[in-house]
């Protein structure tokens, strides 16, 4: 799979039907980002510690999943997701402020 075929696929996943299943990345890393929060006090710290996690943080997180998937295998949806993963950290980077 060239470059271009790979990123017109993660184009797809993050603009197509995914979405419409799953609601805006945003939102969904969103409610992510809230739950391992929770798990983290709970089983790794402390209730009472301060854990603060945003989207942005979901989606570099979830690409770094990828990246471990790639390690073991070459499978092209560890590529396309990890692109997908990527941009939507950038758009939310983009969105806070932050400069790319």
């Amino acid at each position: 799979m060239t470059r271009t075929e790979l990123l017109a696929k993660a184009n797809a996943c993050v603009t197509g039907e995914r979405p419409e299943d799953y609601g805006s990345p945003e939102d969904n890393f969103s409610t992510i980002a809230q739950l391992w929060a929770a798990y983290i006090k709970a089983a790794c710290v402390a209730p009472s510690a301060q854990v603060d996690i945003g989207g942005k943080d979901v989606a570099l997180m979830m690409a770094l999943l990828k990246i471990a998937r790639a390690i073991a295998s070459d499978n092209p949806d560890n590529y396309i997701d990890l692109a997908g993963y990527a941009a939507c950290a950038g758009e939310i980077a983009g969105r806070a402020g932050d400069e790319l």
